[in-house]
């Protein structure tokens, strides 16, 4: 084995400057500089691959993190590649922009109000994002009735639209509610990808608020307005209630005049909708303003997975996992998480999975087969008294994921939405909305 501890410092020190870098990156793509971004996340990861080159006794133990970060990396930079810009289509080509976004020369006939405007929605364009999801209905679980909805909602009309014209003209808001981790968003990026024609274009609700007087209204206006350049388009809002809860004494004059601006961009007030979907979701529908619900045509409830949607979510998040679950084993576990959301389901494969690493490291006995050591029983033939760390990482079997694993998991992972919370859903579906699965 070797000691020498200047390896140990140079592996820690590469983890250490490709930790930097990686929070740099993630810096930049949070002020939508994608370029900068991209070449820092590149960055990391070679500072992490230098690591890994280090002796495996030297990165022991920093080679889940190791390993972690690396996969952020990937994904920050597959992102980035999959992610573009919305173009400024419409910016002045006659003169110079200064810094601070003013035009160097308006042109003819350009009013003041044409020109903030157009100001307003360039600087919307800027933190919008064009994306290009790549899951489609197919994987989502379940919510059938959901997914006919949106089909008939968005993907028809874009693909018939001769069909769709006098009272059968597309619906204009759709609002997906339920409880968190249902798949809500998940949705939203599946419908994009099935409208191949469309833009999706998704925003937060902190783009649309500013600290400044009167800015709101007009990052709103933005908005619809950029969308109406590039239609067909969905517009998707997550947590809007966030944004468009119901009025009160207690709202300020800000907050009024937000809502008021999204109801006349809805509404179409001067500018037509045709062409745009408001795509919006929330885990409480009963907080939005009366009149904004009104706007939205459908309301689809996005409950928690069935039967049959669990044990697809539990087969589609281990099977990149070595392990030895039977159809037989998923069945098991998806009658014994009922309640469970999607999310809450992602946690326990995740809890299952590093519990089958925690029997690893407790296991006093292994045996060899076919070259590989394996945890045992003390009485198998072969077995040899040994831990894992005396084990040559390269000859160590991962460790197989196990239905015990996910049963005894269950003691510790818990459904996170309560009766009493599914029951005010269900209630506002019986007199709002209309069942998604």
């Amino acid at each position: 084995m070797n000691n020498n501890p200047y390896a140990v410092n140079k592996a820690q020190s590469y983890f250490n400057a490709g930790a930097k870098l990686l929070q740099q990156g993630a810096q930049m793509e949070k002020m939508q500089k994608y370029g900068p971004a991209r070449q820092y996340y590149l960055q990391a990861r070679s500072q992490f691959q230098l690591a890994f080159k280090c002796p495996p006794d030297h990165v022991a133990m920093i080679q889940e993190r190791l390993q972690e970060f690396t996969d952020k990396c990937n994904e920050r930079i597959d992102a980035i590649e999959h992610i573009q810009i919305v173009p400024n289509s419409n910016r002045n080509t006659g003169g110079g922009s200064s810094p601070g976004g003013s035009s160097g020369g308006s042109g003819k006939g350009g009013s003041n109000n044409d020109g903030e405007s157009g100001e307003f929605k360039n600087k919307m364009e800027s933190s919008i994002l064009i994306e290009k999801p790549n899951v489609r209905f197919t994987d989502v679980a379940g919510l059938h009735a959901a997914k006919e909805a949106l089909e008939e909602a968005v993907i028809l009309p874009l693909r018939l639209p001769q069909f769709f014209t006098g009272e059968r003209s597309p619906w204009r808001g759709i609002l997906l509610y339920g409880p968190p981790g249902t798949g809500k968003s998940f949705l939203a990026q599946a419908t994009a990808a099935e409208a191949d024609n469309s833009t999706f274009l998704t925003c937060s609700t902190a783009d649309l608020v500013s600290k400044w007087v009167g800015e709101s209204e007009k990052l709103i206006r933005g908005l619809f307005d950029a969308a109406r350049e590039h239609k067909p388009s969905i517009i998707f809002i997550d947590e809007i209630d966030s944004l468009l809860s119901e009025r009160s004494e207690n709202d300020s004059e800000s907050a009024r005049r937000i809502k008021t601006e999204f109801l006349i961009q809805i509404d179409g007030v001067g500018k037509s909708m045709d062409g745009i979907l408001l795509l919006a979701a929330t885990n409480i529908p009963w907080g939005l303003d009366p009149a904004v619900r009104r706007r939205f045509e459908k309301k689809i409830y996005i409950p928690l997975p069935d039967y049959e949607a669990r044990k697809y979510l539990i087969r589609s998040r281990i099977q990149k996992t070595p392990n030895s679950l039977t159809d037989q084993d998923f069945d098991l576990i998806a009658r014994n998480t009922e309640g469970f959301s999607g999310a809450d389901i992602k946690i326990l494969t995740r809890e299952a999975s590093y519990l089958s690493l925690r029997n690893l490291q407790k296991a006093e006995f292994f045996c060899e087969y076919n070259g590989m050591m394996w945890p045992c029983n003390p009485d198998q033939p072969g077995a040899v008294k040994m831990t894992w760390k005396e084990i040559d990482p390269k000859k160590l079997q991962p460790p197989l994921v196990n239905v015990n694993d996910f049963m005894y998991s269950l003691q510790n992972v818990r459904p996170s939405v309560s009766q009493g919370d599914l029951k005010r859903y269900e209630d506002w579906t019986k007199e709002f909305g209309q069942e998604g699965c």
